[in-house]
């Protein structure tokens, strides 16, 4: 058996990827291990927002929000391609009410019952000044008021909404986040697994012995520290594959999205509130749609067969319907996703209630084994370095922490470079068009020419998949980005099947089986 790693992580969603690429860094020998494709469950199914959680302060939940409000910006300088900001609409109305649950709506209705769980204006304004200045805000703008009559902003809404507050927050691409992390960790030195599951992990001395089967067939490693972020898997992984008591539980929770024609021409959000005390978002998506989310709800079922329901389709019709004036209907949904959060389980009432925040669970009776909690992708950064502090007594001549400002695979350029680099793009490449060349910037930043390579002509990329998607990217994906199937493709590093027929990603699919095979 080889040497042993000091830390092998298990599942490749944001944090066990982002904890693989914060410890690689610090000098550690990290293997990770995924039993599908990274991004594969939650950490691609999320409402695509590096956020603060502006409902949170409901909650109380100040720590959360100020932590998740203070890395917006430090992510948005290292991934200026696949996040950016946006301007939030939030239309007011005298109708809004409280979740009933909070603590702010049950002091409220003490002290001002006269409001009957209605959410005053004055209240969501206090919340947005404290969501300014919690998390040291200097690249995004403040708060503004707006009008919405006469305005952009306003002509898709129904005349009943007049004014509206409008925020900053910023927006990324979920999956292809993860997908990054594990490149950079990869470039570190971690090894990186997918494919691969982990069957057991067994305590031996001062050291875990990991079995685990992949494309490859059995393998068994060692491993000082073994870290459990396995997800929504996390709390089986404890007592099925590691073998642990542990009275800590993971609290499963589904939010299920919508993605309709496109809605509205501007490139602004919308932040509606809910008669039910619920909130959804309203985003520009992929140029061509709007994706409109989230629910939550109790989740019981395997995690992989999380899917919207009809229930939950409509109930983000009918939210969506309050607010817009040409009324939606099943015709307009195009796709539908739905992923299930690991919370954990605080024991709130609901699962609107339960916390976003994160728990890192440490046992070190023995060799140590971290398992990682719930979690929100906006602090997955921060959730790293939290995780390192437990395990830094463990390994004492590793480095400090390191990835603040430091630039993702593709991200060595300007917040506002972005349309530079597109026009680079296209004078190195004529036969780009301006769609075509904002989807590579938007995917690969700087990378975007190494994905084209030589090539003086289209023709030389090789197969056209549809799309824009050719040979050449495809090649790119499966030697670089992990990508084994068609889905892996056009779900996960892109978004591309959307706009590619079943035919289509099937014969990418046919395409991928035999290069793999080659």
């Amino acid at each position: 058996m080889d040497q042993p790693y000091d830390i092998f992580v298990i599942g490749g969603g944001i944090n066990g990827c982002g904890i693989a690429r914060d410890a690689a860094g610090r000098g550690l020998s990290v293997c990770l291990a995924e039993q599908g494709d990274l991004a594969g469950a939650t950490s691609s199914a999320s409402t695509k927002l590096f956020h603060g959680g502006l409902r949170y302060l409901e909650y109380f939940e100040f720590r959360l929000v100020r932590h998740a409000l203070e890395e917006r910006e430090t992510l948005l300088r290292a991934m200026p391609h696949i996040s950016w900001p946006m301007r939030f609409v939030l239309p007011l109305s005298k109708d809004m009410r409280f979740d009933n649950s909070t603590p702010t709506s049950k002091i409220l209705g003490t002290v001002m019952p006269w409001m009957k769980g209605r959410r005053p204006n004055w209240l969501i304004r206090l919340g947005l000044f404290l969501y300014d200045n919690l998390g040291g805000r200097k690249i995004l703008p403040g708060t503004d008021s707006v009008s919405l009559d006469g305005t952009p902003e306003g002509a898709p809404l129904q005349d009943r909404f007049n004014k509206a507050y409008e925020y900053s927050d910023c927006w990324v691409e979920d999956a292809r986040l993860v997908v990054l992390n594990a490149r950079d960790a990869e470039t570190r030195g971690a090894r990186i697994l997918v494919g691969t599951e982990v069957t057991s992990a067994t305590r031996e001395g001062d050291l875990w012995r990991v079995e685990m089967t992949g494309p490859q067939g059995t393998e068994v490693v060692q491993a000082r520290a073994l870290v459990n972020a396995g997800g929504p898997w996390v709390a089986d992984i404890v007592r099925n594959v590691a073998r642990q008591d542990s009275s800590e539980g993971v609290r499963l929770v589904r939010g299920s999205h919508i993605v309709t024609r496109k809605l509205f021409d501007h490139d602004k959000c919308y932040f509606f509130q809910g008669t039910d005390g619920r909130i959804i978002f309203a985003i520009p998506y992929e140029t061509d749609y709007t994706l409109i989310g989230t629910t939550d709800a109790e989740h019981n079922d395997d995690p992989r067969a999380a899917e919207c329901t009809p229930e939950e389709r409509d109930y983000l019709l009918d939210f969506a319907n309050e607010y817009f004036k040409e009324r939606l209907s099943a015709e307009d949904v195009v796709w539908t996703y739905s992923g299930v959060r690991p919370l954990y389980d605080d024991g709130a009432k609901s699962a609107t209630a339960a916390t976003r925040d994160y728990v890192l669970s440490m046992d070190d009776d023995g060799a140590p084994m971290l398992n990682v909690f719930g979690g929100k992708i906006t602090t997955y950064r921060v959730l790293a370095e939290d995780a390192w502090a437990k395990l830094a007594p463990h390994f004492a001549t590793a480095k400090g922490n390191w990835t603040a400002g430091v630039p993702l695979p593709g991200g060595d350029f300007p917040v506002d470079g972005v349309d530079a680099l597109i026009g680079q793009l296209k004078t190195a490449y004529p036969f780009l068009n301006d769609r075509w060349a904002k989807r590579l910037v938007r995917a690969y930043g700087t990378e975007a020419a190494d994905v084209l390579g030589p090539a003086p002509r289209a023709e030389d990329l090789g197969r056209d998949f549809g799309a824009s998607l050719t040979e050449a990217e495809v090649r790119w994906l499966m030697s670089r980005e992990y990508a084994r199937y068609a889905e892996d493709v056009v779900w996960r590093r892109s978004k591309l099947g959307l706009k590619l027929t079943a035919d289509q990603i099937a014969a990418l699919d046919d395409y991928m089986e035999t290069a793999r095979e080659a």
